[in-house]
């Protein structure tokens, strides 16, 4: 093939060692490996960097990746699926794919830039298959991973089984063992080059695990969880540690409690009162009497109660008196009243 300009003989000569063929449009190759910190705008004044090719190829490359995973492991349920082809996909991974291929060799960048979480090798990888979709279509996208990448790099099988989310893996160990965790932050800074940097630690059962730092709550999480998770498969002390104080927390939980509630129903809301017991028993003895007359029920709530032993209205009768005497006397007093 006779390369259009000298000068860039050296270029396509990597791209097809990488690639396993020439570029059509070199431009598109050459923008892909154009980092935001070279700050180049066209002669409309937009930026020239590779971060939409970026966005393109973060899309080609779950598409293909999750074709070739479908196919590759028949039978196999979604979230298996899922979490290999994210295993394939992650930044991580695509930084490796980048050095390990020639990729991080070809990119421009500015020499004054922090690379410590930008991930520049990951995001050239795949902005480079963002220009191979747009010079060369999407089977040459999925021929350039399956045959150069997936074949030759990666062991799709290897990376499949490998577990890499330590947090996930933490997590899970902790529900199955009923134990408590969370993740405290423990510092929050910047670096020389004012990118923020955390620093987490893993926390079971009120006994502090791993700690971790990184460039992200993310990314500083999964380090604790990893340091926590080789403490509890090498050190028995910490392990014991964190099982004695759920022993102690779950006693404290279950401990009973000595006072048990009383069940009797009160009463004490009824008051007694003698007075209003005897008026209420006379008032139903009055009602219930029936030779009581009115005239006599009349008179007794005039009078007060006689005392039922007062005899002085009993006068002693004279022994001389005859029958008819003392009927007339009796008439005589009623009367008068």
């Amino acid at each position: 093939m006779k390369l259009p300009f000298r000068k860039e003989k050296e270029l396509y000569s990597s791209l097809y060692d990488i690639l396993g063929f020439f570029p059509h449009d070199i431009n598109l190759y050459k923008q892909a490996l154009m980092h935001r910190s070279m700050a180049r705008r066209n002669d409309k004044g937009r930026p020239v960097n590779n971060e939409r090719l970026e966005f393109l190829g973060d899309a080609i490359l779950d598409a293909i990746v999750g074709d070739i995973v479908f196919r590759h492991f028949e039978g196999k349920r979604e979230g298996f699926l899922t979490s290999t082809r994210s295993k394939i996909v992650q930044r991580d991974t695509l930084n490796r794919l980048a050095n390990e291929i020639g990729v991080s060799k070809l990119i421009v960048s500015s020499g004054h830039m922090s690379s410590h979480n930008s991930y520049m090798e990951g995001n050239a990888f795949e902005a480079l298959v963002g220009a191979i979709y747009l010079d060369r279509g999407y089977q040459a996208c999925m021929h350039f991973m399956q045959e150069r990448i997936l074949s030759h790099v990666i062991n799709i099988d290897k990376v499949a089984y490998k577990e890499i989310n330590f947090k996930s893996k933490l997590i899970e160990w902790c529900q199955k063992n009923k134990v408590k965790l969370r993740f405290d932050l423990v510092e929050q800074r910047r670096d020389n080059s004012n990118s923020p940097v955390f620093v987490y630690k893993a926390v079971i059962e009120g006994i502090e695990g791993g700690r971790g730092e990184g460039y992200s709550k993310k990314e500083s999480q999964q380090a604790a969880s990893k340091a926590t998770l080789q403490s509890l498969r090498r050190k028995p002390q910490y392990i014991d540690a964190v099982f004695a104080a759920k022993t102690e927390r779950t006693k404290m939980e279950e401990e009973p409690v000595v006072t048990v509630p009383d069940v009797d129903a009160k009463e004490d809301f009824i008051v007694k009162n003698e007075a209003v017991a005897s008026v209420a028993t006379k008032a139903v003895a009055a009602v219930e009497a029936p030779e009581a007359r009115p005239a006599q029920r009349k008179k007794a709530e005039q009078k007060p109660e006689a005392d039922e032993f007062d005899l002085s209205d009993i006068k002693t009768v004279p022994e001389n008196m005859s029958k008819e005497d003392i009927i007339a006397a009796a008439e005589a007093a009623a009367f008068a009243e």
